[in-house]
């Protein structure tokens, strides 16, 4: 039997490795240098699941420059280990991943073809992080990116939780970034990959900023946080998945984080990725959105907007 002083001193031990491990995911993670300003169209490898979707990086691709290029691997609710593990399933994943967007994602991220490449871990963040090892995993992807050749830049898509959600929709996007999104998901990989910085695609801080000024009356048309998301089939609210117009906005700052410029004067009448007309602002609302667009993304450090991009 271990003698008292001994299980003592072992319970002491163990005490400080986890006070040290709570130390470290607790530790702010370094903001990244500044991005210099893309002087070509990019090509882009978007990973994740329905909140990115199908019709996101196509409205993206209708706004870059033209010659921009994307693929994509997605599932249904698809954790970043779902799409690393091979015996994992991937619900939905013969209807959300068509040619010519679907690309392997494993063989995809280590190809090198990609100026960047978007990371997108499933929601409830909290659950992907307890039940899922999102940190371990966004760690392996960023590994795998680090060592192609070229190495891609990197960005984490941050998404939002559910309109309907206990402890409320703003309150989690406002509260969750940095402790969760930043800290616990990307703060090992940052730490053990300064030389492979990830950047921050704020969806849901953009998308609660627009939401804001719609409830404050300052979108000309635009009233609701509802009137930024789906229905289903029978008419009822879609709590998590955005219609065309949120869609937009998200695809507004796809673009200012990626291209490092301002949405400001971009077209607003799109398409979907089926070719249909996607739901359009009017031209008023769609400039006031593309202006909080560029508001958000500026005031955001881990965006890697520098000076020049700021000031432009």
């Amino acid at each position: 039997m271990m003698a008292r002083r001994g299980f003592i001193a072992l319970s002491a031990a163990v005490a400080a490795l986890g006070l040290a491990g709570f130390a470290t995911r607790s530790r702010p993670v370094p903001v990244p240098p500044p991005l210099p300003k893309p002087e070509a169209p990019l090509t882009v490898f978007h990973l994740g699941h329905s909140l990115v979707g199908a019709d996101m990086p196509y409205m993206l691709a209708q706004l870059a420059p033209d010659g921009h290029g994307y693929n994509s691997q997605q599932g249904s609710g698809t954790s970043l280990r779902g799409h690393w593990e091979p015996d994992e399933p991937i619900l939905d994943f013969e209807t959300a991943n068509q040619a010519p967007a679907f690309r392997d994602a494993r063989e995809a991220v280590a190809s090198g073809d990609y100026d960047a490449v978007v990371l997108t871990e499933m929601v409830e963040l909290r659950d992907a992080l307890k039940y899922f090892d999102a940190a371990k995993y966004f760690e392996k992807w960023v590994d795998l990116a680090s060592n192609a050749s070229p190495a891609p830049q990197l960005f984490l898509y941050e998404t939002w939780h559910k309109l309907d959600d206990p402890d409320g929709w703003l309150e989690r996007i406002d509260g969750d970034l940095e402790r969760l999104w930043i800290r616990e998901l990307t703060g090992r990989a940052s730490r053990r990959h300064p030389d492979q910085p990830v950047y921050l695609i704020p969806g849901g801080q953009v998308l609660a900023a627009v939401a804001r000024a719609a409830e404050n009356g300052n979108i000309p048309g635009l009233d609701s946080r509802e009137a930024l998301f789906a229905r289903t089939p029978d008419g009822a609210l879609d709590t998590i998945h955005i219609n065309d117009l949120g869609t937009y906005v998200v695809a507004l700052t796809h673009f200012a984080v990626l291209y490092q410029r301002s949405p400001e004067g971009l077209p607003h009448q799109l398409t979907r990725a089926d070719g249909t007309p996607a739901q359009a602002l009017p031209a008023d609302a769609a400039l006031r959105v593309q202006q909080i667009v560029w508001q958000v993304v500026t005031a955001l450090p881990r965006t890697g907007l520098g000076a020049e991009a700021r000031d432009a």
